[in-house]
């Protein structure tokens, strides 16, 4: 009897195991399918977007008009040389409304470049903030990772940020890792009368610093700094962000002359 018992016992735990594995099995299955659902309806928003991306005119504005069709929150087009960041930015009426909704207004995990609310969507304030999520194979703003790499800090620094009625290029100078509830970076109405104090944050808590720029952006009369924010993995609410100063958009034989 007892044999029965233990043998009765022993594939009742077979069962378990093979249960349990099993379940295991199909839950990472739906995971890497549901992961990959993710990453491809983010690729395609994307697609579409750069069917649609502004052009632009040597005055340095850009029809918007196809955007604005799609979603009047749309405000810009940010794009990061030698990365994946090309997309639109828009603005809504929280810091809530874009973190998962794609520019089509749907639910999205992978949700839109979207501006701080408390900035102005004319990027007229001394000093912008863009958020984008964290997405492995370059999506939304995980490509500020490359940043962190002294080599390719230094090598790669323009972008541009391209407005219905005007264009900026910018130039990073700083690249940095700090807490989601450092003031410094997510309090932008702080810095709107003088930028001096978000320059200083830089040039202490940098992982790289372009010292040549930050002291052009020192010496500039009404300097216009964008931050370029996205999570990290390094330690809790870790966050990754780029400083680039604005220079309004010149043509290549504007810049010759």
């Amino acid at each position: 009897m007892s044999r029965w018992i233990l043998k009765a016992a022993n594939s009742l735990v077979n069962l378990v195991v093979i249960l349990i594995l099993s379940a295991a099995g199909i839950y990472a299955a739906y995971a890497l399918w549901d992961n990959n659902r993710v990453y491809t309806a983010a690729n395609d928003v994307q697609a579409d977007m750069i069917k649609i991306k502004p052009v632009v005119e040597k005055d340095g504005g850009a029809s918007f008009e196809e955007l604005l069709a799609i979603n009047p929150d749309v405000c810009a087009w940010v794009m990061v040389d030698n990365t994946n960041i090309d997309y639109p930015v828009l603005q809504g009426s929280t810091n809530l409304t874009y973190i998962n909704r794609d520019v089509y207004g749907n639910f999205a995990l992978a949700g839109s470049i979207f501006l701080d609310t408390r900035n102005g969507r004319d990027f007229s304030d001394a000093y912008s903030l863009l958020y984008g999520h964290h997405m492995e194979n370059s999506g939304m703003f995980g490509d500020l990772d490359l940043y962190k790499d002294q080599s390719f800090f230094d090598e790669n620094k323009t972008g541009m940020l391209i407005l219905p009625d005007r264009s900026y290029n910018f130039e990073i100078f700083a690249c940095l890792l700090i807490n989601a509830g450092e003031d410094a970076i997510f309090d932008p109405e702080q810095w709107q009368t003088d930028i001096n104090g978000l320059l200083s944050f830089a040039e202490e808590n940098s992982l790289h610093l372009r010292e040549e720029t930050i002291e052009k952006v020192k010496q500039m009369e009404n300097p216009k700094v964008l931050a370029l924010s996205t999570c990290s993995t390094e330690f809790t609410d870790a966050r990754t962000i780029i400083l680039a100063v604005m220079e309004p958009y010149r043509t290549a034989d504007q810049e010759e002359k």
